[in-house]
C-alpha cells in the first residue's frame, strides 16, 4: 500500500479541528478555534456579492486583481507610512496560510535554517519542515511572554535563511515591541537573514498598544515580507483572501511558489476585500474597540471562575492558567472536560509546543457576540459553582 509523505503524515488533525468537532458532538459553544460570530460587515459583503453579479468570474490575474493590489499597496501607506509599488510589491494569495506556504516554498533550500519562537501557530512547522527547513526553536514562557534574547541570538547562525515572525502572536496575545523588534533586526542584518512577518492581527491590537511592523525599522524594507489577511480584518475568515508585501527580489521567487499552488483567488473576494481596505478610518478604530469590551467580558468572567487571566495586547485570544478553579488534570483533559461537561470548548496552550512543561493553561476565543460570551461564562460559572 501507498504510504503518505512522511513529514506531513506524522501530525494528526489540527487542534483547531479536533476541538471544534468535540464541540459540535457535545453541543458546546466552541471558543477554541479563531473565527468570529456573525457574517462580517454588510457593506463589505455586498461588495462581492455585486462583483460575483456583475463583475468577471473568470482567471483574476496570477498576482490579483489590480484594485486589491492598489488597495494593500495604499494601506501600507496610510497604517505605517510605507511607499509600496503595487504591480512589484504586493501579491494575493488564497488565505495567509497559503501566503505562509508560498514565502517558506518559495525561499527555503533544504537544510537551510528557520528560527521559529514558539508558542507557535500549528501550520508553521509542518511547512518548514516539508520544504526542508531545518527548525530552530525559541521559547516564550507564560506568564510573561518575555523574548529570551540569548536564545535568539544563540538561534541564528551562519546557516539561518529566514525567521518566521508573528506579531500580533497567536495563540498568546503578545504584541512585539519596538526594543523587542530592533533585536530581531540586528539580527537579521549580522546573519544576512529575511524575516517572514505574519501580521493577520494586525489591527486587533488593545490598550493603546501599537502594532510596528518589522518593516518599519531601519534597513528592514529589503529584508521583510508583510503578510496580511482580510479575514481577520473584515470577520470574514471562510474568505481566505490572505495579501504579501516585499521587495521585487524576494517577491519574485514567492510568485513562482504561488503559480503553483493556488494560482488564483476568487475574484468577487478581492474586489469585496479591495473595497474593505478603503473604509474610513472610524471602522479600523471601532474593530479592535469592539473586540476589547469582548475581551473584558470574558476575562472578566474566567477570572470569577477562578482562573487567571494572563495579558493580551491582541488577537482573537485570551490565556489562562486554570488551576484555580480546581482542575487537577493537564490542559488537554481540561479542555476536553470544559467542553463535554461545562459545554464550552477552549483550545490547550500545550499543542502550541513541541515540549516542555506548559500544561496548565488554556486559550478561549473572543471574537463572538456578547449574549454568546454571556452564556459561556455562564455555562462555567454553573460547572465549577462560583
Amino acid at each position: 500500500m501507498v504510504s503518505g509523505n512522511q513529514i506531513l503524515s506524522s501530525y494528526g488533525t489540527t487542534v483547531f479541528e479536533v476541538m471544534s468537532r468535540l464541540a459540535q458532538e457535545n453541543g458546546a459553544i466552541n471558543l477554541g478555534q479563531g473565527f468570529p460570530d456573525g457574517n462580517g460587515p454588510p457593506d463589505v459583503v455586498d461588495a462581492a456579492v455585486d462583483y460575483l453579479k456583475n463583475g468577471l468570474n473568470q482567471y483574476p490575474p496570477m498576482m490579483g486583481l489590480p484594485e486589491l493590489r492598489q488597495a494593500v499597496a495604499a494601506s501600507n501607506k496610510r497604517f505605517y507610512d510605507l511607499d509600496v509599488d503595487w504591480q512589484t510589491e504586493v501579491m494575493v494569495t488564497s488565505g495567509a496560510t497559503e501566503a505562509l506556504a508560498v514565502c517558506l516554498f518559495g525561499l527555503i533550500e533544504p537544510g537551510d535554517e528557520v528560527v521559529l519562537v514558539e508558542p507557535l501557530y500549528d501550520s508553521y512547522l509542518p511547512i518548514v519542515r516539508r520544504a526542508g527547513g531545518v527548525p530552530k526553536l525559541v521559547r516564550l514562557e507564560p506568564p510573561d511572554w518575555a523574548l529570551p534574547i540569548a536564545a535568539l541570538e544563540e538561534a541564528f547562525s551562519e546557516r539561518t535563511k529566514l525567521i518566521l515572525l508573528n506579531s500580533p502572536m497567536n495563540p498568546c496575545s503578545k504584541v512585539f515591541t519596538r526594543d523587542e523588534l530592533k533585536v530581531v533586526a540586528g539580527l537579521l542584518r549580522k546573519h544576512d537573514a529575511v524575516a517572514v512577518c505574519d501580521e493577520v492581527y494586525e489591527h486587533l491590537v488593545f490598550d493603546g498598544v501599537e502594532h510596528i511592523p518589522l518593516m518599519t525599522l531601519p534597513g528592514m524594507r529589503d529584508r521583510c515580507i508583510r503578510i496580511g489577511s482580510a479575514g481577520k480584518t473584515f470577520s470574514l475568515t471562510g474568505w481566505k483572501i490572505g495579501y504579501l508585501t516585499a521587495c521585487p527580489e524576494l517577491l519574485t521567487p514567492l510568485a513562482r511558489a504561488h503559480q503553483f499552488l493556488t494560482f488564483t483567488t476568487p475574484p468577487n473576494l478581492q474586489a469585496a476585500a479591495a473595497y474593505g481596505l478603503q473604509k474610513e478610518d472610524a471602522y479600523f478604530r471601532w474593530l479592535p474597540t469592539e473586540l476589547q469590551e469582548r475581551r473584558d467580558q470574558l476575562a472578566a468572567g474566567l477570572e470569577e471562575c477562578g482562573m487567571t487571566v494572563l495579558q493580551c495586547d491582541g488577537t482573537y485570544f485570551i490565556t489562562v492558567d486554570f488551576r484555580g478553579t480546581g482542575f487537577n488534570g493537564d490542559d488537554e483533559e481540561f479542555c476536553r472536560h470544559i467542553t463535554t461537561e461545562a459545554k464550552v470548548a477552549a483550545v490547550p496552550v500545550s499543542a502550541f509546543y513541541q515540549s516542555g512543561e506548559v500544561k496548565h493553561f488554556a486559550r478561549f476565543c473572543f471574537c463572538k457576540e456578547e449574549a454568546t460570551l454571556t452564556e459561556a461564562i455562564s455555562r462555567l460559572k454553573a460547572h465549577f459553582g462560583c
